[in-house]
């Protein structure tokens, strides 16, 4: 299919304005995420809720997208990836209305878990619909442009609520409902995208609709070649893929690819270092406020070199940009466990006035004038003065009073970590998962490891205050080092490059591995 690629150059902006049109899905799934943030005091409050009911209600987005990853797969080979699409920009525009007009505790959940189904469902049936629709040699960059809507969007939140904390009345159902805009142009605009041209033909072998959506991406040529690649490998296909056609040696290679790269696209600690920015840069002696005005610089960091990854995938390719990505961020967590295991913590007059607690000080008083050199050496000298209530609070929230560390070395390290991740695994997942599955098997696969990577993510932020609290932030960055190495080494040996082949071509070279 190299003689068409000159045509595909005269239509590029046909295929990039359906690109952006699916990827608004990313966009509506990243703001979805984010915008509870500022809404947390307000729902707290208005529903009068205890702390567990708060963790609920804010991680049950979590259980929806679980279920949406199961069930969009399935749907979208059935139906077609466009009408599961408009669904999910249905259930987007329902969650908003509803959770910021809810009256009942039981209620908003309900429309906080129909909105998590939503972020299920566009998180992978977005980017599938867009490498089928793509031409091989912008498929990485257009696929990519989900992930970078996923960024802007949670960028466009902490906006929104920035704007919106000081309305009159109940800003917060202000902040949850302005997302019912976004998301009712996303229900329109979806109505003008073309059905994909590859599930036309392989579910409903309407081959002159297919045809007439090619020519439009490529003319006349590339549309002809392509169908009769599609045809090709239709030629070689059995019947409808099963949950248990997964397992099978033929597509080992695959499914070792897949689940690999989701796996450490979230045991490496991007989630973690994402909605606890705060708490770490405050674990390095930070204030509340320059915590946060960091955090804001993560936010920006990531954007920008999500940009750079579209820029470069399609160009130095997806294999290469993964082991450089995995690389530096195993350099970054060195760097941030290095930081933390050099500190101190110093007992003088200047830090044990930080401390409210009386009796928590009339405790820490008795170490004036001492240091320790790491977390291990203070705790085995504070635990023994102090009730188990006391030296939670002090592993907690006390201890940044004390600590001296290189601040800007963290700082550097955050930043280099989420700069090698925007570059890598962020959005390159995604583009291969797009290309990897055959489409027998591509709905049902992709379901199963978006189920995976939303369970390794979950168990991540979950399992990481308690790190952070009883193994210390070294201990914690450390082990996100080692599996960052370990992901370097997936990348090299099983890792394969799929820059400028034709996903039937992908499908050949995997399967004959």
């Amino acid at each position: 299919m190299d003689k068409p690629a000159t045509t595909i150059k005269m239509n590029r902006s046909y295929t990039v304005l359906i690109s952006l049109i699916v990827a608004l899905g990313g966009f509506l799934l990243g703001f979805d995420s984010a915008v509870i943030s500022g809404a947390v005091k307000g729902i707290t409050i208005y529903f009068e809720m205890t702390e567990w009911m708060l963790g609920f209600s804010v991680g049950c987005v979590v259980f929806g997208a679980m279920a949406g990853n199961l069930m969009a797969g399935p749907l979208a080979d059935r139906f077609g990836r466009k009408k599961v699409l408009i669904i999910v920009a249905a259930l987007f525009t329902i969650s908003a209305t509803w959770s910021a007009m809810a009256t009942g505790y039981t209620e908003f959940i309900i429309a906080r878990i129909i909105g998590g189904i939503g972020i299920g469902g566009a998180i992978l049936i977005a980017p599938i619909y867009i490498a089928e629709i793509a031409p091989p040699k912008l498929r990485g960059s257009l696929v990519s442009f989900n992930q970078l809507n996923i960024v802007i969007g949670i960028s466009v939140a902490y906006f929104s609520n920035y704007f919106l904390v000081n309305m009159e009345g109940e800003s917060w159902r202000w902040m949850l409902g302005v997302e019912a805009i976004p998301a009712a142009i996303y229900f329109l605009t979806l109505f003008i995208v073309p059905r994909s041209p590859r599930w036309l033909i392989q579910k409903l072998n309407k081959e002159e609709l297919a045809e007439k959506t090619l020519t439009k991406i490529g003319g006349e040529e590339y549309s002809k070649a392509t169908v009769a690649e599609i045809r090709r490998g239709l030629a070689k296909k059995e019947t409808k893929g099963k949950l248990s056609d997964i397992f099978k040696s033929k597509y080992a290679t695959i499914m070792i690819i897949a689940l690999g790269i989701a796996f450490f696209q979230q045991i490496t600690g991007i989630n973690a270092v994402f909605y606890y920015a705060p708490t770490i840069f405050e674990q390095a002696g930070g204030s509340t406020d320059s915590s946060f005005l960091q955090a804001i610089v993560v936010g920006l960091t990531n954007l920008v070199f999500t940009i750079v990854a579209i820029w470069l995938i399609d160009r130095l390719g997806r294999k290469p940009l993964l082991l450089i990505g995995t690389t530096f961020m195993t350099i970054a967590l060195l760097m941030a466990a290095f930081a933390f295991n050099n500190a101190t913590y110093d007992f003088n007059d200047k830090t044990l006035s930080k401390i409210d607690n009386k009796e928590l000080k009339l405790v820490l008083d008795d170490l004036k004038g001492e240091s320790f050199s790491g977390q291990a050496a203070l705790f085995e000298a504070v635990e023994p003065k102090m009730s188990s209530t006391q030296f939670l609070d002090f592993k907690r929230n006390q201890i940044t009073n004390f600590i001296q560390i290189n601040a800007n070395l963290v700082l550097i390290a955050i930043l280099l970590y989420v700069a090698s991740f925007a570059i890598s695994l962020g959005p390159v997942m995604w583009t291969l998962l797009s290309e990897v599955f055959p489409s027998k098997i591509k709905g049902i696969a992709i379901s199963v490891v978006g189920f995976f990577n939303s369970l390794v993510s979950f168990s991540v932020t979950q399992v990481f205050p308690w790190e952070l609290s009883n193994l210390g932030p070294t201990v914690t960055f450390a082990i996100y080092a080692l599996l960052s190495f370990c992901a370097i080494l997936f990348v090299y040996k099983f890792v394969i490059e799929t820059k400028g082949k034709s996903l039937e071509e992908v499908e050949e070279l995997l399967i004959r591995k």
